[in-house]
């Protein structure tokens, strides 16, 4: 985008300054793992990731309308025309600096941290759970933010009153709750667990709260068929989890440059997110 001055570039966005208070969000087809972005991209992965973005922007407005909070999505169609289908024009926000990450299954790295202590950070969760069990209740499991080819930090509650103070924070915890309340019970109608979720939110001039960023989109979520979830061992997914795990069996030590993605795997990438897409929205990605 030669016209606008760039502000930020994210591990799959750049970020532009479109004037009068408002940023163009451009979606790469670029794909991160383990806080490093891979060589290889996903043809179509932009798209997706916007549009799934926009779908839930829509769903997720009565639960922001509750909380006296808005979202910062200005439009998805009055964008230039070289980035037409994955870019969002948005107000410019305030972000703030937490990760906020609801669970309502045991996976990923909550798993390990359960194994060792019983909880993830300062949530304490019940005796005999197994990756990709069901919690009694959504968990408020959040870190912080990191530069691109850094890693982020899972923190406790304490340490987001300490960054955003006692009252932000605990508006933080409950409105990611719902909002994973809400897209648990839309992605149930359509036959999808939520098991996971990270959303980020921003404050406007008034200093209101306003979800940012991108919203449950298979880069931010973990999404599981629920046909075959079968809690005690990882579940099959319509997300990047598959990615990741191929890295695993790939030998890769996370510390040296990322390998190249067979196009088996980019392939079967590519079609996760777009089956993630239709069967949330229940119409054709075209």
């Amino acid at each position: 985008m030669p016209d606008l001055p760039l502000v930020a570039r994210g591990k799959v966005r750049e970020v532009y300054d479109a004037g009068d208070g408002r940023l163009l969000l451009v979606a790469s087809d670029r794909i991160s793992a383990y806080d490093a972005v891979l060589p290889t991209p996903i043809p179509d992965k932009g798209r997706v990731l916007t549009a799934l973005s926009v779908w839930w922007f829509d769903q997720l407005t009565p639960v922001l309308d509750s909380f006296g909070a808005t979202h910062h999505l200005l439009s998805a169609t009055d964008v230039p025309a070289e980035v037409a289908g994955r870019a969002m024009l948005v107000r410019r926000l305030d972000m703030l600096p937490v990760e906020c990450v609801a669970r309502g299954y045991l996976s990923g790295s909550g798993t390990a941290e359960y194994a060792r202590t019983g909880s993830i950070r300062d949530v304490a969760l019940p005796p005999g759970l197994v990756e990709g069990s069901r919690l009694p209740a959504p968990v408020f499991t959040p870190s912080t933010k990191a530069a691109v080819g850094e890693h982020d930090e899972a923190i406790d509650f304490l340490r987001v009153v300490d960054l955003v103070g006692a009252a932000r924070a605990e508006e933080l915890r409950e409105l990611t709750l719902a909002l994973y309340r809400r897209g648990a019970e839309i992605a149930a109608e359509a036959g999808i667990l939520l098991a996971d979720t990270k959303v980020e939110f921003g404050v406007d001039a008034g200093g209101g709260l306003v979800l940012g960023d991108e919203v449950l989109t298979p880069d931010s979520s973990r999404f599981w068929p629920a046909s075959s979830w079968a809690p005690g061992a990882p579940q099959p997914s319509f997300d990047k989890q598959y990615v990741r795990d191929w890295l695993t069996s790939s030998g890769w030590d996370r510390v040296s440059p990322a390998p190249e993605l067979p196009d088996d795997v980019v392939a079967a990438t590519r079609e996760r997110y777009v089956a993630a897409y239709e069967q949330l929205t229940g119409t054709p990605f075209v």
